[in-house]
């Protein structure tokens, strides 16, 4: 059975990506770009390499260093463009099958493409382009710009790169590779996931889901892809297109706080601050009298800094988190389901005992696993919890590539904040308010910038609408 009740009350998202041009260690450097983007996926992970003309890669399940060892990245070695990939399903099975890159060959070349994000109208193109004709490998929605992408290459590469993704709705960072060693960086108009640019040392550029992938590789960082960009990386250098119509941006403020690593810069912001000026924002909006501020670890732990900072309430990790827990291990019966938690976690009892605690979260979904955790702390016998959220209620589904895509999942969709009070019995609860959350980004017109429809049901872009035959017609 998979640890992954450990993350009940966390959502998971699709993946990371990572794309060098022309490095004479390129797929070495792509391991380690993809090992810094763990935390994005842990399904799989996969590399491919344009050597001599064609693409050869590797993937598997698990985590980046089970799925790689030397033998592996010696096969990939030599002065070559790479993609790489980690992957969190949220269309397509958990199989080898859909693990990325997903490469393919098609009139004698060969490309390769890793997708972070979700495809809104995906089901619609695949059932027309399978009426034209088109025969599916997997299940994952990135096989679609593909498909696209070879039945447009008639108009050319970039006009093919064009009409393939104004064909697309939805969220999606693309790294593309083709059997030339072009990298092609593009991103959704709404600019929902982040993509950045970084440069080497020697001059060869690197592009990653997030800033920490860079600095692991030691290539200083650029810029932030734009919405909408399509940015081309060849032995001419770099070029960008913007094939779409200018739209509102709507950067997934889940990434502020959850998703991406604190050491990141992403839309502009260091992602480690913006927690703490949550933390700083939730005391301000919700004190309460206590004796220690504590987060769950790892994902409070910013928050819960910044809380402290603003409230003078001493932070302590009463809760210390075993790291050598493996991803699954033997449950041999149901009444021993808890031990999932119980194994990650464990109190310092003399720093909780008798004592008014604050617990600082930044998210409940579900609420399994915090109705666990506060019941071990009441048994150990700590007078008063409380509990302050760094966001607000999740009570709409994610269509762009969150693991919540039902309202039954969502245990504030179901219940009043009262009710979740009692359900997780705490002596207080409070959510940070969705003005005080953009607030404290410390981003320019935040309310125009951000993708925030799992807070307040406003989705920036429609799902399940006609793009349909005209389209595909129309490109191609």
């Amino acid at each position: 059975m998979s640890a992954a009740s450990d993350y009940d009350d966390k959502p998971r998202e699709a993946c990371g990506i990572f794309g060098i041009y022309n490095h004479p260690e390129a797929a070495r450097l792509t391991y380690f770009g993809i090992y810094a983007l763990q935390h994005r996926g842990q399904e799989s992970a996969g590399i491919a390499v344009c050597m001599d003309q064609r693409i050869r890669f590797h993937k598997g399940m698990g985590l980046v260093h089970e799925v790689f060892d030397d033998a592996s990245l010696s096969a990939l070695d030599g002065k070559c463009s790479a993609i790489g990939h980690v992957r969190y399903s949220t269309t397509g099975d958990s199989i080898l099958t859909n693990a990325q890159p997903f490469v393919i060959k098609h009139r004698g070349k060969s490309y390769g493409v890793a997708h972070n994000g979700n495809l809104v109208n995906a089901h619609i193109l695949k059932q027309e382009l399978e009426e034209q004709g088109s025969i599916f490998q997997t299940t994952m929605d990135t096989e679609i710009f593909l498909h696209l992408f070879v039945k447009n290459l008639q108009y050319g590469f970039e006009e093919a790169l064009t009409r393939s993704v104004t064909c697309l709705r939805g969220a999606y960072s693309f790294v593309l590779l083709t059997s030339r060693g072009e990298i092609v960086g593009i991103k959704d108009p709404n600019g929902f996931r982040p993509l950045c640019l970084g440069r080497l040392q020697n001059g060869e550029y690197v592009l990653a889901s997030e800033s920490c992938a860079l600095d692991l590789v030691q290539a200083e960082f650029i810029r932030e892809l734009e919405p909408g960009e399509m940015l081309i990386i060849s032995e001419k250098g770099l070029k960008s297109i913007y094939p779409h119509a200018k739209t509102q941006r709507s950067c997934c403020i889940f990434e502020f706080i959850y998703f991406a690593r604190p050491d990141s810069t992403i839309f502009g912001k260091n992602v480690y601050q913006t927690r703490k000026a949550h933390g700083r924002m939730l005391a301000r909006e919700a004190p309460v009298d206590a004796n220690l501020v504590m987060p769950f670890p790892d994902s409070g732990n910013y928050a819960a800094l910044g809380y402290s900072e603003e409230s003078g309430i001493p932070y302590d990790l009463a809760m210390i988190r075993n790291h050598y827990v493996g991803r699954t291990f033997i449950q041999p019966t149901q009444s021993m389901r808890d031990f999932s938690v119980r194994m990650k976690l464990n109190p310092v009892k003399e720093l909780l005992i008798g004592k008014n605690i604050i617990i600082i979260e930044d998210s409940i979904i579900r609420g399994t696993t915090a109705k666990t955790r506060v019941k071990s702390l009441r048994e150990l016998g700590v007078k008063q919890v409380h509990m302050r959220i760094s966001c607000p209620p999740h009570r709409f589904p994610c269509h762009y590539g969150i693991d919540f895509s039902t309202k039954g999942e969502l245990i504030a969709a179901k219940k009043s904040i009262e009710e979740l009070r009692d359900y997780l019995n705490l002596d207080s609860l409070y959510y940070l308010s969705l003005k005080g959350l953009l607030e404290s980004t410390g981003v320019d017109s935040p309310e125009r910038n951000f993708c925030k429809a799992c807070f307040d049901g406003c989705y920036p872009v429609e799902f399940d609408k006609n793009i349909s035959k005209e389209c595909l017609e129309n490109r191609g």
